[in-house]
């Protein structure tokens, strides 16, 4: 049986096996073993132990419950709603002024966070009520908490970041200042769109009343200093050490840690019962990823012994489109594969295909790694299996309807797809930050 037959059954039964709802762990798992033992033999089970033990020893992957631990602490330590309150006073007064502190706020929380999730259902529980009440247009409030809450993942320090890293070979922290950028792009076109759309239509997002509004300088100045600045210390703080070459991700991972619960007690926040779930909520979530990556490295391991990635690069390669019209396809692939799979999968399965035809091509590793996080995101909002919406009606008023919320992010899909078009066209958006690290 030839390679390339083998590699498209490989690939038929692991869709087949997600696209049925089995866990995707177990489904990468239990490919890798059918087919090594097929066609490798019982010497692929010593290639698992090598690959698995890689694993328990990667260094970098120790940052992954360092940061979801910070992620979570900083839900948990009224960060967030001390920021909704902070900003909500300042920029209130403009047309779509809660829909851009919306978008503002999730920006902060998710570099303060790392994980959609999170983000999304603490920002959309205090920021869609309040726009609701304020009479904005439903769709347009459920666009912005939905698009907003997505920053987690590109914003660093973001848990794909983390993961991307090892499974491309890619220091983690040139990752880290390669997606600031756009993350913070994507966040300035939500904000550039919310206003131009309530200056239009003022219907669709009437300024807070001035009595709702109105605050002495001094009392803004406080709010500044006791809700933006503490968070906004810790991710410079972060990205920072990692920056000047203080520290390693993992390391500055383990300060973001410490710093979370400094923040939460400063707060009164800290105590045993939040510390309690935040380790075992972070012990959860772990857990899910390592044995995903676990899973995706058997995958791989098959994969590469049967020399199935020179199958994928030749294909490629041999496609009459030029390298940027393979880019455009690998692009448009990942796009499609988003509506269908989860992001995590997609990262485990497809980045260690499509990364050695990226460097065939010639591009630098950085920014391909890069667009392919930024288009990552756009799976968030694209149904049927859109995270970003289904958080968002799991926490909606019972008014609000998934056509509301549909309707709402599909702008915000065109500003991701033009995100992603300004990187491929001005390569500096992310190449400029990690070209000037200092190691």
């Amino acid at each position: 049986m030839s390679t390339e037959i083998i590699i498209l059954l490989m690939f038929v039964l692991l869709f087949a096996g997600i696209f049925a709802g089995y866990p995707t762990a177990f489904v990468l798992g239990g490919v890798s073993l059918i087919f090594g033992l097929a066609f490798i033999g019982p010497s692929i089970y010593g290639l698992f132990i090598t690959r698995l033990y890689g694993i328990m020893t990667n260094y970098t992957l120790l940052a992954v419950p360092l940061f979801l631990f910070m992620g979570v602490f900083m839900e948990r330590s009224g960060v967030a709603d001390r920021l909704f309150h902070a900003l909500y006073l300042l920029w209130g007064g403009l047309r779509g002024g809660l829909g851009i502190s919306t978008v503002a706020i999730s920006a902060l929380f998710a570099a303060a966070t790392g994980v959609v999730g999170a983000s999304e259902v603490t920002i959309g529980l205090m920021a869609l009520p309040a726009m609701l009440d304020r009479q904005y247009n439903t769709s347009l409030a459920c666009g912005s908490v939905c698009a907003g809450g997505t920053l987690g993942i590109i914003i660093p320090p973001s848990i794909m970041i983390v993961l991307y890293g090892p499974i491309a070979r890619i220091s983690v922290g040139k990752l880290f200042l390669g997606a600031l950028a756009p993350g913070l792009l994507l966040a300035v076109l939500y904000m550039i769109y919310i206003w131009i759309r309530c200056t239009i239509r003022p219907a669709d997002g009437p300024p807070m009343p001035l009595e709702q509004r109105d605050a002495t300088l001094k009392k803004k100045l406080i709010l500044l200093a006791t809700s933006v600045v503490p968070p906004a210390l810790l991710v410079v703080a972060v990205l920072g050490s990692i920056f000047f070459g203080v520290a390693s991700v993992t390391e500055a991972a383990a300060v973001g840690a410490i710093a979370s619960l400094v923040l939460a007690a400063c707060y009164r926040k800290l105590n045993p019962t939040i510390l309690k779930e935040a380790t075992l909520r972070t012990l959860t979530i772990t857990s899910m990823i390592l044995l995903i990556a676990v899973g995706a490295s058997f995958f791989s391991t098959v994969f590469m012994a049967l020399r199935g990635d020179e199958a994928i690069t030749r294909l490629f390669l041999d496609l009459p489109m030029g390298k940027w019209g393979i880019l455009v396809l690998i692009m448009g692939i990942l796009i499609v594969l988003g509506m269908f799979i989860d992001w995590m999968g997609i990262l485990f399965i497809v980045v260690p295909l499509i990364t050695p035809v990226a460097a065939e091509l010639g591009f630098d590793p950085v920014w391909f790694a890069v667009l392919v996080m930024v288009n990552l995101q756009i799976s968030f909002l694209t149904p049927p299996f859109a995270y970003s919406i289904f958080y968002l009606k799991g926490i909606a008023p019972a008014g609000v309807k998934t056509s509301d919320i549909y309707r709402g992010v599909l702008p915000f899909v065109g500003l991701q797809i033009l995100a992603l078009i300004l990187c491929v066209l001005f390569p500096m958006i992310i190449t400029w930050l990690p070209s000037h690290l200092i190691i």
